[in-house]
């Protein structure tokens, strides 16, 4: 199938996106860390629009975007299948791993919240778009993910869950509350212990260490 060379930040949910797809097809790749602050030559090439990670380059042919990327590795190895063959359940995925890019984005503004003020709206827009997929994507025939088999919509979750995990160690609030959240909360733990995700995970306190380092950074220079 040709060489495979992947361009990321070890601790970026985005890249985490890709690494989950390539081990649960298990195709060989080479894996090159990318320094935020000094981004290499190579990259700055393969992706001159938005000079950010993930890149994946297979055959020599870059491609940016996570959820891009994920969907061409699940065209070129279909073993193991992302996306659902029944067009209608395929539409539906896109739909939800679309969703999950709205739901990130109040996820980061909770992570960049620096007043009280900023906090409480965050935490209520968060919550907002976590309450419509606990209410919409599980309970009888409406469950959209969190099968016997990993899908696309669960990597797409999954990787966004675990950026909410270290944002609420750096910002010391709780916003994945079991109580709230039970459908949601429960497949998340099932999810990140599925052997090939939990074996594929950035180390905890680290991914807060540095992640908070970049958080502080951005706060110092605005």
């Amino acid at each position: 199938m040709g060489e495979v060379r992947l361009h990321g930040f070890w601790y970026s949910p985005f890249t985490l996106r890709v690494v989950w797809t390539l081990k649960l097809k298990d195709i060989p790749y080479q894996y090159i860390e990318e320094d935020r602050y000094n981004k290499s030559l190579q990259l700055l090439q393969y992706n001159p629009v938005h000079k950010k990670t993930p890149v994946l380059v297979h055959n020599e042919k870059p491609l940016c975007e996570s959820m891009i990327i994920v969907e061409y590795l699940d065209e070129i190895w279909p073993h193991n299948p992302l996306l659902p063959s029944d067009p209608y359940n395929r539409a539906l995925a896109r739909f939800w791993v679309n969703y999950t890019e709205e739901t990130f984005s109040a996820g980061v503004a909770f992570y960049r919240s620096n007043s009280d003020e900023e906090r409480e709206k965050s935490i209520e827009n968060l919550s907002k778009h976590l309450m419509v997929v606990e209410n919409q994507c599980f309970g009888g025939e409406k469950k959209i993910f969190g099968g016997e088999v990993i899908n696309i919509v669960d990597i797409a979750f999954g990787s966004m869950f675990k950026f909410f995990e270290v944002a609420e160690d750096i910002i010391g609030v709780k916003v994945l509350q079991d109580e709230k959240f039970p459908q949601l909360c429960s497949w998340y733990n099932n999810f990140k212990n599925i052997p090939v995700i939990k074996e594929n995970l950035p180390d905890h306190q680290k991914q807060v260490a540095t992640i908070n380092s970049i958080r502080e950074k951005r706060l110092a220079s605005s």
